[in-house]
């Protein structure tokens, strides 16, 4: 993986291609490349590095051409270099691969069996000279595409050229996302669709197993059989500007202050306070079906999994349903049982994630129904679910989540109001809780001063570790914060139940360690107070967050964060802003690049 974009038309590939590639930058690489034909050659430019680097190179070439495929690659399989960046050669065509071939080393042996060389230590060569095998035999193009990918195991979004067809691209996808954009007299392949908008708002999702014949006029998709299928084509609504960074120096920051709107965006026209009612027609699930719930299972990864704890603790506590979160990435090595009357919830910001669309996919063979939280319109867990919530959060571009967070939170908010109006939740119950949701928007909107965070980042972050502390809805906070904390400073950073503190971690404090605490209203206050006095007699420095009025905290911490009141399942929504600020200004403070953090990707589509 990372970023695959892909042109064919009548204007000249570098500008587009290169404009394309920048669009994509957001899901975090660390080569890049891109394969044209010019003068009947085939052109390949590539290199450890950025775009930035790419451009340069592709400006002293000075190539005119108008097809070119492309690629920016997180590394799997070898190191980051010249020679293992895509794309990747094999006679007289090159391809770009996304995803992970589970059998190359069979298949390599086999090729190498019949006298082919291999340059890289990619499974992804291996998938481009098993095609070279194919099409040697005076195969199409695309029939000896179709034939390789038949031999495959594993996962792939491709796009392939060939001198011997200079105005043709050929496209396939299995569980890495790929989409085809329909211009007039053009037409582009790539991983998402930020880098087509500035070109085309027609597009096709292609599904696994499809095949995708570009040309500058026409488009084909077919099977693995050369089967012609009929595209699904979709109106993108995104705004250009959704993914522009409109004055601010990082899309994490942005995205941080655009919480407000994606919150409201989340809840808008799903709620009804005056009634006290939830309108959640995507999920598909009748009054029936919600009456007879009897418990949650949701899969999830990273920020999604915090979001999914907290989740847990919502629905238990205002609907009376037992939920069981798992990490995706472990839920097919278990035999988790699925009873009747069990509904499995996947949460992924992209939709595209290989774990959690693993994991879907074995809930569906043991019989679940399944259902979806995404952002992403169009991606694959909302193609194969029974239904599913959308959170309308607009695009997110920095790597580390912060806004999806937030809205898959309100999500659940709003699943466990729908299912608890058939258990526990009375009218008026409802209508206070979603009284309260209503002015969360505005309640963040105070947290949104950034000056005492570059301060406190200064004073206390200078550490190489740091710990996070809550406890019941703010426990999976905690490990939120910690995890963006780790993600974009590289500071070591661990998230607890406070009372666990005690049963290990109370090893690490120090007076060079800082310790945040969620410390607001709640039921587990005057615990938590007890656990910060427990650091503070082992001289570790606490920052806390607490609930606006709360002056008997101030004798027992070095900072504190105050944050406005709200009731205590909605408390996440506010208390996690800070953390997030505080991990903003941490990297800023040592220098990192915040949107793009090393080794991370933003859509992870291999296992």
């Amino acid at each position: 993986m990372c970023g695959i974009f892909g042109y064919v038309g009548s204007k000249n590939y570098s500008e587009i291609v290169l404009a394309g590639l920048r669009r994509l930058e957001y899901r975090g690489y660390d080569s890049t490349g891109l394969a044209t034909i010019s003068n009947a050659s085939l052109k390949i430019i590539k290199d450890k590095g950025k775009v930035n680097n790419l451009s340069a190179l592709v400006s002293k070439e000075n190539i005119k051409s108008n097809i070119a495929i492309s690629h920016t690659r997180w590394a799997t399989h070898g190191e980051p270099n010249k020679i293992n960046a895509h794309p990747h050669a094999a006679g007289n065509l090159a391809i770009v691969h996304n995803g992970i071939i589970e059998n190359y080393q069979e298949l390599k042996k086999f090729l190498s069996s019949k006298g082919v060389l291999f340059k890289s230590e990619t499974d992804s060569e291996v998938l481009a000279q098993l095609i070279n095998y194919h099409y040697s035999n005076q195969s199409p193009l695309e029939i000896a595409v179709m034939q390789a990918l038949k031999e495959v195991s594993g996962t792939y979004g491709i796009a392939v050229l060939s001198t011997d067809d200079p105005e043709k691209i050929i496209a396939a996808k299995k569980g890495a996302p790929l989409i085809i954009g329909v211009g007039d007299g053009e037409s582009f392949v790539a991983s998402d669709t930020t880098a087509i908008i500035s070109h085309t708002r027609d597009v096709i999702y292609l599904k696994d197993n499809e095949v995708a014949i570009l040309k500058k006029n026409s488009l084909r998709i077919t099977n693995l059989d050369d089967e012609t299928k009929k595209g699904e084509m979709t109106r993108i609504d995104i705004e250009l500007s959704s993914i522009e960074k409109k004055g601010f120096d990082h899309f994490m920051l942005k995205e941080i202050f655009e919480q407000p709107e994606s919150i409201q965006n989340t809840y808008r026209g799903r709620i009804d306070v005056e009634e006290g009612n939830i309108k959640l027609d995507g999920l598909n699930l009748s009054n029936e079906d919600i009456k007879k719930t009897k418990r949650i299972v949701i899969v999830a990864c990273g920020t999604s999994w915090h979001a999914a704890m907290v989740g847990e603790y919502i629905i238990e506590n205002l609907a009376g349903i037992p939920v069981e979160v798992d990490y995706a990435s472990e839920f097919t090595y278990r035999n988790c049982i699925i009873e009747e009357n069990t509904l499995v919830f996947a949460i992924s910001q992209s939709g595209e994630t290989a774990d959690t669309l693993n994991a879907l996919k074995e809930a569906k063979q043991k019989g679940a129904k399944c259902y979806g939280i995404v952002n992403v319109v169009g991606s694959a867990i909302s193609r194969e679910t029974l239904g599913g919530i959308y959170l309308h959060a607009g695009p997110e571009i920095g790597v580390a989540s912060t806004k999806s967070f937030t809205s898959q939170v309100t999500a659940l908010f709003l699943i466990a109001i729908l299912i608890g109006r058939k258990h526990l939740i009375s009218k008026s119950m409802a209508v206070d809780l979603l009284t309260e949701l209503k002015n969360i928007p505005e309640k963040i909107k105070t947290l949104l001063d950034t000056s005492k965070y570059s301060r406190l980042v200064k004073t206390y972050f200078n550490a190489q570790n740091a710990l996070y502390l809550g406890r019941g809805y703010n426990f999976p906070v905690a490990l939120e914060g910690a995890l963006k904390l780790k993600e974009i400073s590289y500071i070591h950073a661990e998230g607890y139940p406070a009372a666990e503190m005690k049963h290990g971690p109370i090893a690490l404090i120090d007076k060079n360690i800082p310790v945040v605490v969620l410390a607001t209203n709640s039921q587990t206050y005057q615990k938590v107070i007890s656990n910060i006095r427990e650091v503070r007699s082992r001289k570790g420095k606490v920052i806390a967050i607490a609930s606006e009025g709360d002056q008997n905290i101030k004798e027992f911490c070095d900072e504190i964060i105050y944050v406005p009141k709200t009731i205590e399942p909605l408390s996440p929504l506010l208390n996690t802003i800070p953390l997030q600020l505080m991990a903003y200004y941490a990297a800023i403070e040592r220098g990192y690049n915040v949107d793009q953090p090393r080794n991370l990707a933003k859509s992870v589509t291999v296992e």
